[in-house]
């Protein structure tokens, strides 16, 4: 049976890794909500109205994906858009506490929603937001890595 899931997350910036989890997700669920976080706790590169629009520009070619912002704790929105799901990605086996912490909290705010850890394909289970933001502000290559129009609001954020 497909649902809707949701996948959040602060996509600062959206990277390939992101895109092909999203992609799974989408094949498993047939519908899945991309929900950027306004976190007042993180300092972010891009704003809330960048990050989703960048978003939505990577994801417009894939069919049953939608972009949206969100505030406050993600069980909350999960459940006031009728959404039992939380997809969350684990790269490296060091993401796996943090999310298994998360998942655990969330499971005791919220018991309906359940979180589905899914892994990106190998080739970008090493790439990081945090990393490339750095990598760009010392000039490197990002092709590989994020979109060309990504690679291009990075470059423009560190001139």
């Amino acid at each position: 049976m497909c649902q809707k899931a949701l996948y959040p997350g602060s996509f600062d910036p959206v990277t390939y890794g992101h895109i092909d989890l999203i992609k799974r997700a989408v094949e498993v669920f047939g519908e899945l909500i991309v929900a950027v976080a306004h976190n007042p706790h993180k300092r972010p590169l891009f704003s809330v109205k960048e990050r989703v629009c960048m978003l939505k520009r990577a994801t417009e070619d894939i069919n049953g994906v939608s972009v949206v912002d969100f505030d406050g704790l993600v069980v909350d929105y999960a459940r006031k858009h009728k959404t039992k799901v939380l997809i969350r990605g684990l790269r490296m086996i060091s993401d796996f506490e943090y999310e298994f912490q998360m998942a655990l909290t969330n499971r005791k705010f919220n018991a309906q929603v359940e979180t589905i850890f899914l892994m990106p394909h190998e080739s970008y289970s090493y790439i990081s937001s945090k990393l490339l933001k750095e990598a760009s502000s010392l000039g490197a290559d990002l092709s590989s890595f994020v979109p060309d129009f990504v690679e291009k609001a990075l470059k423009n954020k560190f001139k």
